[in-house]
């Protein structure tokens, strides 16, 4: 009779501490929730949604176009514009991206697609401009860089940009290679 009911009060034990932990399974805030807090909805409605898996490749692509690590932000850039076509942000990162990877056609119609999203931005404009200036084309960087100074003349970046700009013609000029 002892083992039985020494089985018997672990099973009453066990029971009541399954049950004390049924309690404990909402989370909120920082800590676990009590048994004299109210439960919490275990449904989001559309609008309390925050993250959305898809904004995944667009951190991921910023995160690796921040250090320098330009051919893996533009698979990211890719795949994120893939899972939302009309995400600006997304087809100028993967512009920028073309960009510093030398892929100038590539990131001429990424620039296309998000002026038809967006029209000319400053933000547009300037990376356009920049990216003239990568190809050795400092005219064509010049006028979008001015078109972008006169929508935006206090922009830092921008001044900056004409700045380097200017410094460009300093060095030798050399006439385009058939």
């Amino acid at each position: 009779m002892g083992v039985a009911m020494d089985r018997a009060i672990v099973f009453v034990l066990s029971g009541l501490f399954a049950v004390g932990m049924a309690g404990c399974s909402t989370f909120s805030g920082l800590g676990v929730a009590g048994l004299d807090s109210p439960p919490s909805e275990t449904i989001q409605e559309p609008t309390e949604i925050k993250y959305f898996p898809s904004d995944e490749p667009l951190k991921l692509a910023l995160e690796h176009f921040d250090r320098g690590n330009f051919g893996i932000a533009e698979r990211y850039f890719r795949d994120a514009v893939e899972k939302a076509p009309r995400d600006v942000t997304a087809w100028v990162g993967l512009a920028a991206s073309y960009d510093r990877v030398r892929r100038f056609d590539l990131a001429d119609k990424a620039y296309r697609t998000a002026i038809a999203l967006s029209g000319e931005t400053v933000q547009i404009l300037n990376n356009q401009g920049y990216s003239y200036m990568l190809r050795g084309d400092l005219a064509k960087a010049r006028s979008k860089f001015r078109k972008a100074h006169e929508k935006e003349p206090g922009n830092p970046v921008i001044a900056n940009n004409l700045a380097l700009l200017d410094s460009s013609y300093r060095f030798i000029q050399r006439a385009p290679q058939p």
